[in-house]
């Protein structure tokens, strides 16, 4: 999944990024509140975590702006400045979630992913397709009683894939949501990447469910042969 980090403190930004990319998640980091503006309405983005303080637009200017055009990416509003006021403002202007720094990564981690299992469907928080289950909170995954091991790159692929179960999802639309927007690797890392995904949850059980659709793209069945 593809988190767009929007804080202008360098120390905090990047430690963001780090422990989000360890859990295997794609991060993308603006330093001020117009690039951020610009990046998050340009990108295909899963969830935001956005700064109220920034050199230039606002946080609140941010996700006003956003919401107005019609972007409802969950976004998860982050403050040095304490109290009611500041929480009602950020909430009245379309923010999903409001935390105040200086804020436990592991209660923002856990809030980001409550952000995630929201939208225009249902978000459960074990995602299931078929026999296939996927625990995004504790990076488990499991072919019926069988866990299933995943790097933290494969098991963002999955977990996508997951959360679009039976649509074929372009190989454009892969790579946007599993790698970040600094990326320049191999063009053929999707391809790469499903294969590895393929030994892992299809091959040892003698299934197909991660399907191939010719010159479109990937998709996952809930059943394979």
């Amino acid at each position: 999944m593809r988190i767009l980090v929007v804080e202008d403190d360098k120390r905090v930004a990047f430690a963001v990024k780090r422990g989000l990319q360890a859990e295997g998640f794609a991060v993308d980091v603006a330093m001020d509140g117009d690039n951020g503006l610009w990046m998050a309405t340009e990108n295909p983005y899963d969830a935001m975590i956005l700064d109220i303080s920034l050199p230039g637009l606002s946080g609140y200017q941010i996700c006003d702006r956003l919401r107005e055009t019609g972007v409802w990416t969950p976004i998860l509003m982050l403050t040095a400045m304490e109290g009611a006021d500041s929480e009602a403002r950020a909430l009245d202007t379309g923010a999903d979630d409001f935390l105040s720094k200086p804020f436990s990564y592991m209660v923002l981690l856990a809030r980001l992913r409550a952000l995630l299992r929201r939208g225009s469907g249902e978000r459960p928080a074990v995602l299931t397709v078929g026999d296939l289950r996927l625990d995004p909170a504790t990076h488990c995954a499991w072919r019926g009683d069988t866990p299933v091991e995943l790097t933290p790159r494969q098991f963002s692929l999955l977990e996508f894939l997951m959360r679009h179960p039976g649509e074929v999802m372009s190989k454009t639309s892969i790579r946007e949501h599993v790698w970040d927007f600094a990326f320049e690797g191999d063009s053929n890392i999707v391809e790469v990447y499903v294969g590895q995904l393929r030994r892992r949850i299809d091959e040892p059980f003698g299934l197909s469910t991660l399907q191939t659709v010719r010159l479109v793209g990937y998709r996952l069945a809930a059943d394979g042969v």
